[in-house]
């Protein structure tokens, strides 16, 4: 998949120089960028959904120890 995004130019200096001095392409540490990101950023926005469907009533919250009578772990 090709993507083209609109970086400040300080951004892709230093994106350029790291590049530059690694013998890496762009490509590559945009790559790293994502791959080292993406998983804190899947976390946090589907537990803000999460959360924006439980203030609308979407969803309900359960207490630990619903949770555990449920499972059967009260013993």
């Amino acid at each position: 998949m090709t993507i083209s995004i609109r970086l400040e130019p300080e951004l892709e200096q230093r994106i350029n120089n790291l590049a530059e001095k690694t013998h890496r392409s762009k490509s590559f540490y945009i790559r790293e960028m994502i791959l080292q990101t993406i998983e804190d950023m899947e976390d946090y926005y589907l537990a803000e959904q999460t959360m924006e469907e439980i203030r609308k009533g979407k969803s309900k919250l359960y207490s630990s120890d619903e949770v555990r009578k449920e499972l059967g772990l009260d013993n």
